[in-house]
């Protein structure tokens, strides 16, 4: 059977394959019929050439055509959402209602959306014009940007249409999309009316392409050449921070999603308040997608006290009850199992679930465990080992000030959660506490579980290491994910007319914000 075809240069061609992998329903286990081609360098090199290519043309091309592109994307996916679904739950074991046809196609056309509004305002590009000194700037395209998508969202994070995709193309460059082996058919068919779309809109040919896999040695070879202008990666620690090696020894951008506990702290008047409604949404936020969330809370902090153990019991007999989903791929579930395995070695106890299996196909049991403040403090790294699944670790501090004490010792991470009781009895210790976390994190969170994550302008995405590689930029949020994959550039005594539309006289919308001689406005630059 030969294998299906990479997207190069606006065509859908024969890989210069070096192998063949093929994807598998995790569910049964077994593997399914299409074969998909792992890429040799050749291919990179054309799609690196193409994407060049692409970069120049996408220079003279209107940022309302851009968004035009966008706006036709969603409308296709949209429309063939029914085959586009059902593939996705077929190789990710994910449901297909509400997860994938209700909660995550919609959240991949509406950041399409959100990208192509902000690509046609402009306003992302932060124009800033010194009318005396003649001296404007703003944020330009960065040339082609190669995104890897991850295993866990494979529409909204999907490499060939998702978060950064939209971002990277808003923001006027081409994507070299890398695709995750755990989705390549789902890849395949949003790739298909990705480039529907782009001929329709007469986008350059490589303003967008499709590798499905890569040797390693090719994935860092490409995260570094000197064609790339950015990368967005989503995945594990492991992966990111050797591609961060390879980019930043070539001095190229890269930014990363990788890994991130998501730590929860559950004060005891909150539990004296509403202690069930709290365990409720615990339940929820780290089984839901079998734990399978970047923003999954895998860690609680509690501080001793008859409620921190009841709450503790509630929980796990909670997880005991459940039933246990199904993991991504069996690299997910020997993950989750070692992971386990290194609190486990570290002291913490067992207190529901723990061994593998006990659901369909790929699966780990529902798990509890748990550990004192003591403990953790005296094994702070390996037990913040993220156990990347249906599983959390509990910590029960001695007091306030022990709890402190280990939210100085975390690691960055993308969240953090505080649960207070509403009539200000625990507002002490929230003052002690978030004070600490709120610079471990990039997003602080009161009295909810951090799994959702709006796709709103205000939202980060992000945080200090090694949740991502870099604390000032989000994945998330329309216009400021954008600007990743953009550079400052700066015009000095330029004449007029070899201005960019951004920094003209004439405002280019009528509605894009402008910073003119300090202060932000619409107008046009006054006439000196």
């Amino acid at each position: 059977m030969q294998s299906q075809p990479v997207l190069i240069d606006g065509q859908w061609r024969a890989a210069a394959a070096v192998k063949t992998f093929q994807a598998e329903n995790p569910i049964t286990r077994e593997l399914l019929a299409d074969l998909y081609p792992v890429s040799s360098w050749s291919d990179c090199e054309a799609a690196l050439e193409a994407a060049v290519a692409a970069a120049e043309r996408l220079r003279e091309i209107s940022a309302a055509n851009i968004a035009r592109f966008l706006e036709r994307a969603a409308e296709r996916i949209e429309a063939r959402r029914g085959e586009i679904v059902a593939v996705a739950h077929l190789e990710t074991g994910l449901p297909v209602a509400p997860r994938l046809a209700e909660v995550e196609l919609p959240r991949t056309t509406n950041q399409l959306r959100q990208a192509a509004v902000a690509a046609r305002e402009g306003s992302w590009a932060l124009p800033t014009i010194d009318v005396t000194a003649n001296i404007r700037s703003c944020f330009a395209p960065i040339g082609p940007v190669c995104v890897f998508g991850p295993n866990n969202f494979p529409l909204a994070f999907n490499g060939i249409c998702g978060g950064d995709f939209a971002a990277a193309i808003a923001a006027g460059n081409p994507v070299i999309a890398k695709g995750h082996p755990s989705h390549p058919g789902t890849t395949r068919f949003l790739a298909e009316e990705i480039r529907a779309a782009a001929a329709e809109t007469e986008m350059p040919r490589g303003a967008v392409q499709l590798l499905y896999r890569l040797s390693p040695t090719d994935g860092l070879r490409l995260v570094s050449d000197r064609r790339i202008g950015a990368t967005g990666f989503t995945g594990s620690r492991r992966a990111g921070l050797q591609l961060k090696t390879a980019a930043d020894a070539a001095g190229k951008p890269i930014y990363l999603e990788m890994s991130s506990i998501n730590p929860v702290v559950v004060l005891p008047h909150a539990l004296t308040e509403r202690s069930a409604e709290i365990v409720d949404q615990f339940v929820g936020s780290c089984l839901a997608g079998t734990g399978q969330f970047c923003t999954n809370p895998g860690l609680v902090v509690l501080l001793a006290g008859e409620q921190s153990e009841a709450f503790v019991a509630a929980v796990a007999a909670r997880f005991r009850a459940a039933p246990v989903g199904t993991l991504l791929a069996g690299g997910v579930a020997k993950a989750l199992a070692a992971g386990i395995e290194v609190l486990r070695s570290a002291g913490a106890e067992v207190v529901a679930g723990g061994a593998a299996g006990g659901g369909k196909g790929h699966s780990h049991a529902n798990t509890v465990l748990r550990v004192s403040g003591r403990q953790f403090l005296a094994s702070t790294e390996a037990l913040q080992t993220e156990a990347f699944g249906n599983a959390s670790l509990f910590v029960v501090a001695a007091d306030v000030a022990e709890a402190v004490r280990i939210i100085d010792t975390l690691e960055g991470n993308l969240t953090g959660s505080i649960y207070s009781d509403t009539a200000g009895r625990d507002d002490a210790a929230y003052r002690a506490l978030a004070a600490r976390l709120r610079s471990r994190v990039g997003r602080l969170i009161n009295d909810k579980m951090p799994t959702g994550v709006a796709v709103s302008p205000a939202m980060n995405h992000g945080g200090p290491f090694p949740a991502t590689g870099h604390p000032g930029f989000t994945a998330v949020g329309m216009p400021a994910a954008l600007r990743r994959f953009a550079m400052l550039v700066c015009y000095d005594n330029v004449r007029r007319d070899r201005l960019p539309p951004l920094l003209a006289d004439k405002n280019p919308t009528g509605q894009t914000w402008r910073l003119i001689d300090g202060r932000w406005t619409q107008a046009d630059v006054p006439s000196l």
